[in-house]
C-alpha cells in the first residue's frame, strides 16, 4: 500500500467572456479551492508547486503574455507531473447569449476595447472564440451556459469538482431576545413566545435553557411535542434547497422574550437536530454571551422527558 499523498486538484478555467468564467471560479472558491484569476502564464506553474490546498486558475484572453500555443505547451507540462491532478475547464455560450450579456452589463468586450479593434462587442466575440479554439478542443469539460441559470451552473461544477470533505452549508442557530432587537444576520426567525415561560418560576429564573430542569419543563408544555414536529418538518427538506440553489450559510434565529429559557432550549435542541443529520451546526446564545464553541464544548441537554424537578414547577405555573 502506498504512502503518496493523493494529486492535488488544479482547475483552469477558461472559456469566452461573459460565459461565465468568473461565477465558475467563485463557485470553485466556496468549495475550498484556492482561486487566481489570471496569473500570468510563467507563473503558473509556480503557483501550482505552492501549497497543498486545491487550486483554481482563470486564464483567458486577458493574461498577460496570453498565447494560445504557450498555454497549451504550459498545460501539456502540468499534465505530466504526477503530483497534481489538472482539469481543464471551458465555458461557452452561443454569441447572441453573450451579446445580450454584455448590452444588459454595459461592460466593454475585452477584444472590443476600441482603437483599431473596433468597440462592436459581435466582433469581440468572434475574435475572442476564434483565439481560444484550441483551448476548447484541448478541454476536459466544456459547459454551454446559454440556457444554464446561474443555480444549475452552480450546481454541475459543484458535483463535478467537490473535494472530499469540501465544506457545504453552514448553518448557525441563535437564540435572542426580541426587546433586544432582531439579529441582522438572522435568515429565518421564529418566535417562541408562545411556549410556557420558565421565568415566572422561581426555582427555574435564574437558571437558562441549557440546564435540566428548565428544558424539562419547556418541553413538558403540551404545545411543544407539536411545534417541534413542525420546527423539524419545515427545516429539514428546506436545507437541500438551499444548497441546491447556492447558499452557503444559513441562520436560524429563535426568539423569546428574554432569550435565556425558552429560545436557548430550541436552539439548543435544533443544533442537536441538524448534526444528527450530518449538517455543519453551531449555536450561539446571543443575550447569554455563548458562541458556537462554547457552546459545542458545554455537557450536552438530557434526552426529551418529564421529570420530578419539571413537574413541581409545572404544578406552580401562574
Amino acid at each position: 500500500m502506498s504512502g503518496r499523498a493523493p494529486p492535488r486538484p488544479v482547475v483552469l478555467v477558461t472559456g469566452l467572456s461573459g460565459a461565465g468564467r468568473a461565477s465558475a471560479l467563485r463557485a470553485l472558491e466556496d468549495l475550498g479551492f484556492e482561486t487566481v484569476d489570471n496569473p500570468p502564464l510563467e507563473l503558473l506553474e509556480e503557483l501550482v508547486g505552492d501549497g497543498d490546498l486545491p487550486l483554481a486558475a482563470g486564464i483567458d484572453t486577458r493574461t498577460r503574455g496570453f498565447f494560445p500555443a504557450q498555454a497549451l505547451a504550459t498545460l501539456a507540462r502540468l499534465r505530466q507531473r504526477q503530483d497534481i491532478g489538472v482539469t481543464l475547464l471551458y465555458v461557452t455560450a452561443e454569441d447572441q447569449v453573450l451579446l445580450r450579456r454584455f448590452t444588459e452589463t454595459r461592460r466593454r468586450h475585452p477584444l472590443a476595447p476600441g482603437g483599431s479593434l473596433g468597440s462592436r462587442v459581435a466582433d469581440g466575440i468572434a475574435r475572442e472564440a476564434a483565439l481560444l479554439a484550441p483551448l476548447r478542443e484541448a478541454a476536459d469539460m466544456v459547459i454551454d451556459t446559454s440556457d444554464m441559470a446561474l443555480p444549475a451552473f452552480r450546481q454541475m461544477i459543484e458535483r463535478r469538482f467537490r473535494p472530499e470533505g469540501a465544506p457545504g452549508l453552514a448553518i448557525q442557530v441563535m437564540s435572542f431576545a426580541f426587546p433586544k432587537g432582531l439579529p441582522r444576520e438572522a435568515d429565518l426567525v421564529l418566535d417562541l413566545r408562545f411556549l410556557r415561560n420558565p421565568h415566572y418560576v422561581p426555582e427555574l429564573k435564574p437558571l437558562t435553557g441549557r440546564d435540566a430542569p428548565v428544558a424539562r419543563y419547556v418541553e413538558e408544555d403540551p404545545d411543544y411535542p407539536g411545534f417541534w414536529a413542525r420546527l423539524t418538518g419545515l427545516l429539514d427538506p428546506l436545507l437541500p434547497r438551499y444548497v441546491a440553489e447556492g447558499k452557503k450559510y444559513l441562520t436560524v434565529a429563535l426568539g423569546c422574550t428574554g432569550g435565556r429559557h425558552r429560545s436557548v432550549l430550541v436552539a439548543e435542541r435544533l443544533a442537536d437536530h441538524l448534526r444528527s443529520l450530518g449538517w455543519r451546526a453551531d449555536v450561539t446564545h446571543r443575550e447569554l454571551g455563548v458562541n458556537g464553541m462554547a457552546a459545542a464544548a458545554a455537557a450536552p441537554l438530557p434526552s426529551h422527558g418529564p421529570s420530578p424537578e419539571g413537574r413541581e414547577a409545572l404544578s406552580r405555573t401562574p
